[in-house]
């Protein structure tokens, strides 16, 4: 009971500091045409300020994967935390002719990030058994969408209210230090492989392997390789969605209403579209995550029928999502200019469907990677979707968008088109991912009995070989009928 009780304690204090990293990470797009201004840099370069963060994101989460598969994970988790308050704090005192030095600064805040997103999932696994563990990785991954939607709020209104975008990005570091210390005094580091062997499982969770080792079985296992991949795609269009939307819209604002520039758009407009695209990513964030678990819940036990029961419910429920928002956003970035309303509409079905996949995808893994090397596959999902995904997402649509603009004169009409015409890249992605989450889905089985049989003591070489070679054709004529 008393151990229960920690778990909560901790999870409660892990959801928190998850929110404030996701609250920080959108404070500059709700003030990104400030910024623009402040620095005089175009739509390239606003991307960068997004690729910079995600780049050392990036080169941090293999480092603190391995280090949190051998060490501490707390002490880990306090380190980076510590390095994101004093980044953030740093940035925001940067001159107008030091853009470069900003640059600096806020790559590295990833790292900080990245020691904490590759580490807490492990810690959770730990904590909880497989009945809880999908609804509190859903109860955690809710801080995703409610941060994103908190960062857009937070810093346009606190930018308004104090004539200065510092303070809208200042304000986070407030928080993170009360979740720092909360951090250090109130959660637990857990066993690693307890909830296991809570489940009586009779397993054994060994030493760590080599750093390559580990690369080499989780390149081996094709749900994990195809997963990360479809989750890449999706983090692609996540990124540069809640990235340039809001500028988007005020683009087409400016056109639509007549105006010569953006800066002409009255502050009061300028507010509110913060706060609508805030709220509509927090409201549509938590429901599309609660209808994801809810859709993973439906296929992993038969709620809809004896013919939906299947164990690759969390995968199935995931494509579901990437399809839904699949053509709304092509109707956003086609006709959205059209009304106003109908881009709202589409956009908050899209963030609904973007959101099914936050809990699904880490509990896909959980069961079919071993502990010992869980910090460094969440490490490496991490670095993989950042690369391709949000990192680069921004800058490239940017640059497109630039080199479109570049041929037609500057005028709030352009400034609009150009962006959605660079963003169209953002639903073929999102078809990649819809496709790649099936196919996941349809070789799931084969890898979790692999891991079963890994972690399963007292197993002779001969029942490993006899599986091996067996089990894929096994598994398609006793299961296939349940997809």
């Amino acid at each position: 009971m008393v151990n229960e009780r920690k778990d909560y304690i901790s999870i409660v204090i892990l959801f928190v500091v998850n929110l404030i990293n996701n609250v920080d990470r959108y404070t500059i797009a709700g003030v990104l045409p400030d910024v623009q201004s402040y620095y005089n840099i175009n739509d390239s370069m606003g991307g960068m300020i997004q690729t910079v963060f995600l780049i050392s994101f990036m080169i941090g989460s293999p480092i603190c994967g391995y280090l949190g598969d051998r060490f501490n994970r707390k002490y880990v988790m306090l380190v980076g935390i510590v390095i994101w308050l004093i980044c953030v704090c740093a940035s925001t005192f940067i001159p107008r002719n030091l853009f470069p030095l900003f640059l600096f600064f806020r790559s590295l805040v990833g790292i900080g990030e990245a020691s904490y997103v590759n580490i807490c999932p492990t810690m959770i696994s730990d904590m909880f058994t497989s009945d809880k563990r999908t609804r509190v990785y859903m109860l955690f991954y809710l801080a995703v969408p409610v941060g994103s939607g908190l960062g857009y709020i937070i810093s346009s209104n606190v930018s308004s209210l104090t004539g200065s975008w510092q303070w809208g990005v200042r304000v986070t570091g407030i928080g993170g230090i009360v979740a720092l210390l909360a951090l250090l005094f109130m959660v637990h580091e857990p066993e690693r492989g307890a909830a296991e062997k809570l489940e009586g499982k009779d397993t054994t969770v060994r030493p760590s392997t080599s750093y390559w080792k580990d690369l080499k079985v989780l390149l081996k296992c094709p749900t994990y390789v195809v997963t990360t991949l479809a989750y890449t795609a999706l983090i692609f269009v996540s990124g540069t969605l809640t990235w340039w939307m809001p500028t988007i819209i005020e683009y087409s604002a400016a056109w639509t209403r007549g105006y010569k520039s953006i800066k002409e758009l009255p502050l009061s407009f300028k507010n509110e579209t913060g706060l609508i695209f805030g709220l509509l990513t927090t409201a549509c964030g938590i429901i599309g995550t609660l209808l994801g678990n809810l859709l993973a819940q439906c296929f992993l036990y038969g709620w809809l029928g004896a013919w939906s029961k299947t164990k690759r419910a969390h995968l199935v429920a995931a494509g579901c999502g990437a399809l839904i928002s699949t053509p709304c956003l092509v109707v956003v970035f086609v006709f959205g200019h059209s009304s106003e309303l109908l881009t709202w509409i589409m956009v908050g079905v899209s963030i609904t469907g973007l959101c099914f996949n936050w809990s699904l995808n880490v509990e896909v893994f959980n069961q079919i990677v071993a502990p010992e090397r869980r910090s460094t596959a969440f490490s490496y999902v991490t670095l993989i979707s950042h690369l391709c995904g949000d990192a680069s997402g921004p800058y490239i649509i940017g640059a497109i968008s630039d080199a479109i603009k570049s041929n037609h004169l500057d005028s709030p009409e352009w400034d609009y088109k150009s962006l959605a015409y660079a963003s169209m890249l953002a639903p073929v992605m999102m078809g990649i991912s819809t496709v790649l989450y099936f196919v996941a889905a349809i070789i799931f089985k084969r890898d979790a009995r692999r891991l079963v049989r890994e972690m399963t003591r007292n197993e002779s070489d001969d029942q490993e070989k006899s599986y091996t070679n067996g089990i894929w054709a096994d598994d398609c004529l006793t299961h296939s009928s349940k997809f």
